[in-house]
């Protein structure tokens, strides 16, 4: 039994095992009419993947599913494939380092830029200029790394070549402009002297740069109403007798806005709408002005001071997801901007990245109507400061200040809420 790919043409994910096959003289026949929506949804595909997501490889011995690790088997049949590289930290390694980066910060923030796009998934322009943030920032380290090689590892094309630039390719051809990719250098040149090889060629075809970034798509407008003079009325048989009119009902008055409870607190010494201009004015000697100013304004009876930690780190492996969730959770929150100020931080060099923050709430509770309206609140333990310990006062300090590192770790990202 050959080995059959189910994908439709033009996946890039398929592109990885197939220029891999090219590689290492392995046949992989590409599935006839595939239909997406369609095939991956039949009882015999489920049968292969139950998620029903494309690319599956059908092999003698069973499907696999994912398509670093359709590459990966496909390599392997070449017993010693260069591929894998040449050494063993290339190969048990580098290879897989390449691999990994390739796919938690390049995919997704090649995905999350073109797809909302495409109008696959909704578009916000907040959740646009994360994305270009973190794929700029993966860029930047490749171009980089790039700065004096020719391939990700070593001197020949492996297996973190084919991942790297497949996962590239819908990004160079889609929305990654010549205006946008002139930034990185060195990344343009690898990947055009990728897409280049005979064996990338032979699946890829000839790869053109996109010329412009694809419009947002409209949303469809909402059928009008019939207008009045289109509905027809049946003329009145006979003159219909007046009938008396009754005087209109007065219009009731509006009954006023119950109040925050929040508003009903006596009042503080604290202005937070001071702080929060202190905050943002201060540019220079933070710790000295904004900091010091904090303290001397801090009013512990009418405000409180929180610590929050994320309850599920393990799960923020990709920089680019753990920093949209973040800016998620500070949209939701825009509700108490009257009553809040927050400091989210994203710590740590490498995965999985934790998240902490700190947060200045009106009274002496986390408000009700935040625990009960924004459901992120739940994802988090909260901790109440204690100001009178110096160590918990001085980590509000560092949390404010954006100090890095932060206990020890770097800190990949801070986002303010004011």
């Amino acid at each position: 039994m050959a080995l059959v790919l189910h994908s439709g043409p033009g996946n890039k994910n398929a592109f990885k095992a197939l220029i891999a096959a090219e590689y290492s003289g392995v046949k992989v026949e590409l599935t006839k009419n595939f239909e997406m929506g369609v095939t991956n949804k039949t009882p015999e595909f489920l049968k292969m993947n139950p998620l029903g997501k494309v690319p599956v490889l059908e092999t003698p011995d069973g499907a696999v599913f994912e398509s670093n690790a359709i590459a990966r088997y496909v390599a392997r049949l070449n017993d010693g494939n260069p591929l894998f590289g040449s050494s063993r930290i290339e190969q048990q390694a580098h290879v897989e380092q390449w691999m990994d980066f390739a796919a938690t910060e390049v995919d997704p923030g090649v995905a999350w830029y073109l797809y909302p796009r495409l109008g696959y998934i909704p578009y916000s322009q907040t959740t646009e200029e994360t994305a270009i943030a973190s794929l700029k920032r993966a860029l930047g380290s490749l171009n980089t790394h790039l700065a004096s090689k020719t391939f990700l590892v070593g001197h020949s094309v492996t297996l973190a070549d084919i991942v790297l630039t497949c996962n590239l390719y819908h990004g160079f051809a889609r929305v990654l402009t010549k205006s946008f990719t002139s930034e990185f250098p060195h990344v343009e040149r690898y990947f055009w002297t990728m897409v280049n090889q005979p064996n990338f060629k032979k699946v890829m075809g000839d790869v053109k740069q996109a010329e412009s970034v694809p419009p947002v798509q409209k949303k469809a407008a909402a059928p009008k109403e019939p207008k009045a003079k289109d509905v027809k009325k049946e003329a009145p048989k006979e003159a219909a007798k007046p009938k008396a009119v009754e005087a209109p009902a007065e219009d009731e008055a509006p009954k006023p806005k119950p109040k925050n409870p929040l508003d009903l607190l006596p009042p503080s010494k604290m202005i937070l709408d001071d702080w929060k201009r202190l905050y943002s004015n201060t540019k220079t000697n933070f710790r000295e002005v904004a900091i010091k100013g904090f303290w001397d304004m801090y009013d512990p009876e009418g405000y409180s001071l929180w610590f929050c930690d994320y309850k599920y780190n393990d799960e923020n492996t990709v920089s680019f997801v753990t920093m949209n969730k973040v800016g998620g959770f500070l949209q939701r929150m825009d509700l108490c901007r009257k009553y809040a100020f927050g400091k989210m931080l994203v710590v740590g060099s490498e995965p999985p990245f934790k998240l902490k923050g700190l947060w200045l709430f009106r009274g002496q509770e986390v408000p009700k109507f935040v625990m009960d309206e924004v459901y992120d609140m739940e994802l988090y333990e909260w901790t109440k400061v204690d100001i009178s310990d110096e160590a918990q006062r001085e980590r509000v300090s560092a949390m404010i200040e954006d100090q890095e590192p932060f206990e020890g770790e770097a800190l990949l990202d801070a986002k303010c809420f004011k």
